[in-house]
This record gives C-alpha cells, structure tokens and sequence, in this order.
C-alpha cells in the first residue's frame, strides 16, 4: 500500500475512535453470556498480573543471598539467606502455574459462553428480518462476515483486554523495580518495542481489507463445498457427472485464496523478524551499559541479575502490549460486522396500537390498489391491482412464472409489504395486527415443503410450536393428512427419525413428504390456508388422492387460497383467475372459464385434453399429463 492510499491522520484517529467503540459493546455482549465468568477472570488477571513482578524482584533476593551465603558454612543464618527467598520463589511460581491452570478452564467456560449467545443473538436477528435481507447478495456477505469471525473475534478482544490489563499490571511494577537504575531504561524498553506494534497494526489490516475483499470469494469456496457433499446435489453430480467440475471449481478458488493468504502471513513474519532484531539490538545495548557497571563494582551480581531479568520482562511484556492494542484495533474492524448485522432493522413493523381480534376472515380478503415490486428491482410485479377472495371458500390463482401468483402469498403474509395499496382481511388493513397474530392465522403448504431431519412428530408439531404437544390431536392430524397407516408401518411410528444426514434415519416418498407437511397444516388448525404449487410433486393419481384429504382440510370454514400450474388442481376450486403479467384476465368457475374459451381453456385443452389424445397414439412418445377427471369435487367432500 502506497503512503498515498494512507488515510490522513485526522482521518485514521477518527477510525480508531469509530472502531474502538465497539469494545464496550463486545463487552457488554460477553458480560450478558457469563457474567460470573469475566468476575473470576478479572480477579485472575489481577493475580497473575502481580506475580511475575514478585518473581522478578525475589531473583535479586535469591543471588544476592547466594552471593553472601557461598564459602560460609552450613550455619542456619547462611543456610536462610537462601533458603527463604529460595521458598517463596517457589511458592511464586507454584502460583502461577495454579493460576495459568484456572485461568484456561474459566477462559474455556467463557469462551462457549460467549460463542453460543452471539449465535444466538445471530439466529436471533437472522429470524426477526424481512424476506427482502435474503434476496440480496450483501445480506449473504455481511451474514458471513458477522457469523464467521464473530465470535472468534469477540473471544479475542476478550483476551486482548485481558492482557492489556494483566501486562499493565505486571508492566508497571517492574518499571517501579527498574527505575532506580534509570528512568531512560523504560523508555528504551517503548521505542524497542515501537517496531512491533507497527508490523501488528499495518498486517492485521492487510490481512482485514484482504479477508472482506474476498468474502465473496470465500462464500463461493463454501457453495461449491455444499454443492459436492449434501444430498440435495447428490443426484444431479452424479447423473451428469458434476462432480469433478465442481471439484476442480472448488480447487482453483482455494486455491487462489491460499495463495494470497501465504503470501500475507510470509510478509508479516519477515517485518516480524526485523522488528524482533531491533528489539534484541536494544537489549543487548542496555545489558552491556549494566555490565560495564556491574564490573566498575556499581552493581552487585543480583542487581545484575534483576535487570535483565526485569528488562527481558519489560521488553516481552511491552511488545505483548502493544501488540494486544494493535489487535485490539484490527478485530474491532470484525466486531464493526457483528454489530452492523445487529443493528438491522426490518421494514416490516408492528403497528404502533395494534388490534387485539384476531384477523380470521368472514367475509373476504381483499388485494386493494395493489403495487409492488421486489427490493433493488425496477419493475413493478403488480401495478394498481386489486382482488377480492371471498371467505370460506377456495380461491385458484394460475398463471404463467413471473405473472405474480406467489406474490400476492407473500403480500398476504406479510413477508414483504406493497409500495401502494392494502391487504384487508374483512375490511381491516393487515398492517393493524400484530405480525405474529396475523401469521398464526395463516398455514402455508410450499411447493417443496422442508424435510425437517427429525422424527415424524417433530416434523408435524413445528406447524404449531406455540402449543402444548398432544398426542392424540398429532395422531388426528396425521389421519386427516391420509399418512397415519405409513407412519406406523415405519420402525419406530411416529419417533421414527425422517432423513438421512443422522444415523437411523428413514426417508419418505415426495408424495409422502406432502401429506407430512398436510399433517402440519391440520395440526396447525389456521383459518386461512395458503398452498404454492402444492401437489407439483405428485403423480396424477397422488395429487387426486391428495386433493380429497385437503378438501376435508378447508371444509371446515377455512379460506383457501391455492396457487398452480396445473388445472386438474385449480379446477376444484369454488372460484379461479387466471393472472397473466400482474393482472387478472379471467375470473370464474372451472366450467364458466371453459365456456368463455379464453385462456383458461386453452390451456386446458394443452394441458389435459391434449395430453390424453397424444399418450392414446401409438405413434407418439408424449405421457399422459393427467387422467380423466370426474365432475365430482373433492375439495367439497
């Protein structure tokens, strides 16, 4: 780095303040994870700042004891002369290792303190932010750059602070024990150990702007990590034989990130060996000023031994703490990321006087002079839109990808809130709720619903955490969803652990997997049930199958608001639109939509019709998209 690109010194004094706040912050935060912990630390700092200066000064005792007591007998007061000191330097160090031995277990306790509640303050705020934070890529960096180094590096400043108060400690009492000998020689012992401090701060920042440059880079290497080892990608990178592609992608990114990381770390120790030269240089001035004395008979033999005893110590211990400083301040620039992570804020807020009812529809929910676009995006999804679903009945949306379906879900949920317009739930604007009131309403069934990797119970009762588990109302559930006889046809019922990534586990069919997350729906009990692309999943005969067991489910006065590609879904709705580019074009029952011969049924006829008369043709190698449909509707059984 060029002086040039150097920030001006106003400049760098002002980053120094800036980043240096957050150690109280990162104190605070460890405070509140094992406050009883840093009080026992503390008083160990205190300890063992202490005792190297007792070491120190009894060496004086110990020498010049020996020195008078050598060549006089055996006699008691010759023999205490060495004896005494001798024991309680013993004693001292003794101390020490007791203290060094307590000090890692309460630093261990500390330290899985501390990491467990920044996740958990990580989780915390991850959990408690829009939709829109996971939809861009600085969200992605910035959750790296926080998760990654935050606890290490709160650990770390934890440790610095330690030592820039057990090294002061020690420090100050052997300046008190050097300087009748000068005050010049502590002043040597500072501009010594200047060297030091410089190669700690300018490399700990190469190596900070060098680590959040590639934090792209490193999330990349991570991906492509995932990529070849989780059950997810496991099909494809075989069946098109990915694997070694991905490897090698993997390869050369570590390998560039290696490259540059080995380079940073051979600098750094080269400036290190320069500046420990310089140091030694310095001492072996200073030791050779006090042997000219000690020969000028100027200094007895233990006046000798102390000083380079407590010079060896000045200098070490003022090197550990200025380098302490100059790390404090390179991981404070990590600690910037925890807490600009935690200062997020998400847009979507409670009302300031929220409702007590609760928002469960009567009459409709209602999609009023609707605009919305996605966040960092130009395009509206929807511009002045406006629909109204009637309550207690079902509710199709089809249409083509991008035509703005899944939208309106996430509208309705409030996992994002329009630019313009409303979302009423009988005439009330959702936005007056609470959003964990409004979402206890509300039960959604995902196109690719989470395959939780715990037991079939635990995979039905996370639709409902907030209530007391219940076997029997599980077990209702389950029957409803139509999986109860496959759940206890499994090895160990419903405590049969689902998935494959912990031992014993067992897994499921995709259809099997729906009706789990069915289950989830039934235990949940919610009075609006959203489904995106519900039975994609299934075959034909599943997905009729299926339908019967969810018509049971919203029979039971419950709004349903389905959204689909395929018709032989959306036919058994009370009420269909067909949405093309963010507008509603067709709106009607199954049959009226065929009547109008619209889009709705020409697509039908591509869909179904079509795709009968192909698979009954023995010349043609299209499959059957659906079998014949009854005129019954299952979804009002």
């Amino acid at each position: 780095m060029s002086d040039r690109n150097l920030p001006e010194p106003s400049e760098a004094l002002q980053n120094v303040r800036r980043l240096l706040a957050y150690v109280p912050r990162a104190m605070t935060l460890m405070w509140e994870a094992a406050a009883r912990w840093m009080i026992a630390w503390g008083v160990l700092l205190v300890v063992q700042g202490l005792l190297p200066g007792a070491s120190v000064y009894l060496t004086k005792w110990v020498l010049d004891g020996a020195s008078e007591a050598i060549g006089k007998g055996l006699a008691w007061g010759n023999v205490q002369l060495i004896v005494i000191p001798g024991g309680l330097m013993a004693l001292v160090l003794l101390l020490q290792q007791v203290a060094q031995a307590v000090n890692g277990w309460v630093q261990t306790s500390q330290a899985q303190y501390v990491e467990d509640h920044i996740q958990n303050r990580i989780h915390s705020q991850a959990g408690r932010l829009d939709l829109a934070f996971y939809e861009s890529s600085d969200y992605y960096d910035t959750l790296n750059q926080a998760s990654s180094q935050a606890s290490n590096k709160s650990l770390e400043v934890l440790q610095q602070l330690g030592g820039l108060l057990q090294n002061g400690i020690t420090l100050a009492t052997i300046a008190g024990i050097l300087l009748p000998y000068g005050i010049w020689i502590p002043l040597v012992l500072i501009f010594s150990t200047l060297p030091a401090l410089y190669v700690v701060v300018k490399h700990n920042q190469k190596y900070h702007d060098w680590w959040e440059r590639r934090t792209m880079n490193r999330r990349q290497a991570q991906y492509y990590h995932l990529i070849l080892t989780y059950d997810y990608a496991a099909q494809e990178m075989r069946a098109f034989e990915l694997t070694d592609y991905f490897a090698e992608a993997y390869s050369d990114i570590r390998d560039w990130l290696r490259g540059e990381r080995i380079e940073l770390e051979k600098n750094k120790g080269l400036a290190t060996i320069g500046a420990g030269l310089t140091a030694l240089a310095a001492m072996g001035v200073v030791m050779g000023i006090m042997a000219w004395r000690a020969m000028r008979g100027l200094a007895t033999i233990g006046d000798l031994g102390l000083f380079y005893r407590s010079f060896r110590e000045g200098q070490g211990l003022m090197r550990n703490l200025l380098q302490n400083a100059g790390k404090l301040y390179t991981n404070a620039m990590f600690l910037e990321h925890l807490f600009d992570f935690l200062s997020f804020e998400p847009t979507i807020q409670n009302p300031d006087d929220p409702r007590d009812d609760l928002p469960s529809p009567e009459k409709s929910i209602a999609f009023e002079s609707l605009s919305f676009r996605y966040p960092e995006t130009e395009s509206y999804v929807l511009k002045d839109f406006s629909l109204t679903l009637p309550a207690q009945k079902v509710t199709a949306i089809v249409g083509e990808n991008g035509a703005g379906k899944t939208t309106l879900s996430k509208l309705l949920g409030r996992l994002y809130d329009p630019q313009e317009g409303r979302v009423l739930i009988d005439g009330v604007d959702i936005r007056d709720y609470r959003i964990e009131d409004l979402r206890k309403q509300i039960t959604t069934l995902f196109q690719q619903p989470i395959q939780y990797q715990a037991t079939v119970a635990k995979n039905i009762v996370v639709g409902d955490i907030h209530r007391d588990p219940d076997p029997d109302t599980l077990r209702d559930a389950a029957r409803r969803a139509m999986i109860h006889e496959t759940i206890m046809e499994l090895p160990e019922g419903y405590e049969t652990q689902l998935g494959q990534w912990f031992r014993g586990g067992t897994d499921l069919s995709g259809g099997q997997w729906q009706r789990i997350a069915l289950a989830r729906a039934y235990y949940r009990d919610a009075p609006i049930v959203i489904l995106d692309e519900p039975t994609s999943a299934m075959d034909s005969w599943a997905e009729n199958e299926w339908l019967q067991s969810f018509g049971r489910l919203v029979d039971e006065g419950r709004t349903a608001f389905i959204i689909t590609h395929r018709f032989t879904t959306a036919m058994h709705a009370d009420i269909i639109h067909v949405m093309d580019d963010g507008e509603v074009i067709e709106s009607g029952t199954h049959e009226e939509l065929l009547e109008q011969e619209g889009h709705y049924a020409e697509s039908w006829r591509n869909q179904v019709e079509h795709g009968w008369r192909a698979s009954a043709d023995p010349d043609t190698e299209n499959t059957p998209v659906s079998p014949p449909v009854s005129s019954g509707n299952p979804l009002q059984s």
